[in-house]
C-alpha cells in the first residue's frame, strides 16, 4: 500500500438539508478523494439524517483535496446534488506528525477558524483523545440554499 495513511471519516449527520423532492429527501454521502469514492447509505425522507457512518480513505498526498459532497436518491432519474464542501487536511496531518503521546484527553492540538476561504460553519478544533487526533467540523454545504454536515476526522497509520 503507497500511501501516508488512511483518514477515517465519521459521517454523523446533516442539518436542514436542502428539500429536492416535493417535501423532503432522500440523503446520501459521497467522499472524493484523488480516484478513491465512497459513500454512505441513503436515509429515506430526511432533511436531518443521522447516518452515524464511517468511511476510509488512502491518502497519499495531503495536498489532493478531499470533497465531501450530499446527494438526494431518486429512482427514476439522475440524483440531485444537495450541496458540497471540501476540507482541507493539512493542519490536521501537522498535528499528527507532532507525534505526541500520553497526552490528557481533551488537549487541543490545533484549531481552524471558520472563513470565506473554508466550509467550516464554526471554529473547528484538533484535539488528542483516547490516544488519538480527531477533529470534530459542522460544513456549510456550497452551491446549495440551505445545509450544514457533521464529521469528524481521524488518523490511522499505516
Amino acid at each position: 500500500m503507497d500511501g501516508l495513511g488512511l483518514l477515517r471519516i465519521r459521517v454523523e449527520r446533516g442539518m436542514n438539508l436542502a428539500v429536492r423532492d416535493t417535501r423532503t429527501s432522500d440523503p446520501y454521502v459521497v467522499i472524493e478523494c484523488a480516484s478513491q469514492k465512497v459513500k454512505t447509505r441513503v436515509e429515506k425522507d430526511n432533511c436531518n439524517p443521522v447516518w452515524n457512518e464511517e468511511l476510509t480513505i488512502l491518502i497519499k498526498d495531503i495536498n489532493t483535496p478531499i470533497t465531501i459532497s450530499v446527494f438526494d436518491h431518486d429512482k427514476f432519474s439522475r440524483d440531485d446534488s444537495m450541496g458540497s464542501a471540501k476540507i482541507d487536511i493539512k493542519r490536521f496531518v501537522e498535528c499528527v506528525e507532532m507525534g505526541l503521546q500520553d497526552l490528557p484527553d481533551g488537549t487541543q492540538l490545533g484549531r481552524m477558524e471558520a472563513s470565506n476561504e473554508n466550509c467550516l460553519s464554526k471554529e473547528s478544533c484538533i484535539v488528542w483523545n483516547k490516544g488519538k487526533v480527531v477533529q470534530e467540523m459542522v460544513l456549510r454545504l456550497g452551491g446549495v440554499e440551505c445545509g450544514e454536515l457533521h464529521i469528524q476526522i481521524e488518523w490511522l497509520h499505516l
